[in-house]
């Protein structure tokens, strides 16, 4: 029985001109596209620069600033408050003023004061920007510093040389953060989307009524409606991996198999949330608003864009209940640092109990009704 089952809804799923053209071409898309947009780096800040002194040490601070990479300078004020109308007419990021005689007290007195003005109605920019050039400033001063006590004959005071070494992201890249998670996300959007519109679907159009007259038993028919969603799932998973070492040369760490094997879990856990939703659901769009409200909440909490450490502790309770965050735990791990499944018993564990879980609810909460 469950043999024809299949059969009746591969045959159906192929009918559908739209369907199998989303399973390939949305995740090829969307993970072309999404890196590139989800990108917290801070990069290209609008820098206006306020030089009282215009003295050969204030310009070479200036061109050390716009040399950085993280600054361009767009405009250079005579005046603190004409650089502050920039950054109310959002045509300037950040300000930095040098004083008059910044090169007198270098000299003299071996320090000098300069003062940083962020616009942070973006704290996150506005912070890192302003923390950049704060060490970019730094790292100036210190120049100067031993440049003119080689030059008095003074001794240099000894110093310590700090060489820092970036660990399984050295290049600091938020896109080989966030790609491993944008795959989860989309395998959670296409496995948790489509298996919630299906049975709702057949309620609409009536074809339910002829399943309930037959002696079909709920599990094969919960089984039957799972199986092609986790084969969706791992095509869909497939592309991803092309995408990500085409088009941005990332290629996991670790084994490949680990990750199928906790995808075919997490496809099974999403998947069976998006039955038991079919299964309450009286028309597509009940079905619909009420998985955009589990996929948010998931995004969200579950530590695609934020870290759940980082999280309240209620936010963080609550992520302990969904399956997204364990599987980014996962792909992040496997991609990164190239970790195995012993590594990684507990997010197993806790993916095995949703899947089961929630695959049993939607056996118990599917009603035939003849």
């Amino acid at each position: 029985m469950l043999r024809y089952l299949l059969e009746k809804e591969f045959k159906q799923f192929g009918r559908n001109k739209f369907l199998p053209r989303m399973v390939f071409m949305f995740p090829f898309v969307s993970l072309l596209v999404f890196p590139l947009v989800a990108n917290f780096d801070v990069r290209d800040m609008n820098l206006s620069i306020v030089d009282h002194d215009h003295s050969p040490m204030s310009r070479r601070l200036t061109q050390k600033a716009s040399a950085s990479g993280y600054f361009r300078v767009t405009q250079v004020a005579d005046s603190y408050e004409r650089a502050l109308r920039g950054i109310e007419d959002d045509t300037a990021d950040i300000i930095l003023e040098i004083p008059s005689g910044f090169e007198r007290d270098m000299v003299r007195q071996r320090s000098a004061a300069v003062m940083i003005a962020a616009n942070t109605v973006n704290g996150t920019r506005g912070g890192l920007g302003s923390a950049y050039l704060a060490g970019i400033v730094n790292d100036y001063a210190g120049e100067l510093r031993a440049e003119l006590m080689a030059s008095s004959g003074r001794l240099v005071t000894p110093s310590f040389d700090i060489i820092q070494r970036y660990r399984f992201n050295p290049h600091l890249e938020y896109r080989v953060f966030m790609v491993p998670a944008i795959m989860v996300m989309l395998l959670t959007m296409m496995c948790g989307f489509l298996p919630a519109l299906n049975i709702v679907g057949e309620k609409e159009k009536g074809t339910i009524e002829q399943m309930n007259v037959t002696p079909v038993r709920r599990f094969e028919f919960i089984l039957a409606k799972l199986i092609p969603y986790w084969v969706v799932g791992f095509v869909a998973l497939n592309i991803c991996f092309f995408v990500a070492w085409a088009f941005y040369g990332l290629t996991p760490v670790g084994g490949v198999g680990t990750i199928y094997l906790f995808a075919s879990v997490f496809v099974l856990a999403v998947s069976g949330l998006g039955l038991v939703i079919s299964n309450f659901a009286k028309t597509i769009q009940q079905a619909m608003f009420m998985m955009f409200f589990f996929v948010v909440t998931m995004i969200f909490l579950g530590g695609l864009y934020t870290p759940v450490a980082s999280m309240p502790d209620w936010a963080q309770r609550i992520s302990d209940f969904l399956p997204l965050k364990y599987f980014i735990i996962v792909m992040r791990s496997v991609y990164l640092k190239g970790s195995h499944v012993t590594d990684m018993l507990q997010p197993l564990t806790a993916l095995a109990c949703f899947a089961v879980g929630l695959n049993a609810l939607a056996v118990v909460s599917y009603r035939k009704r003849s």
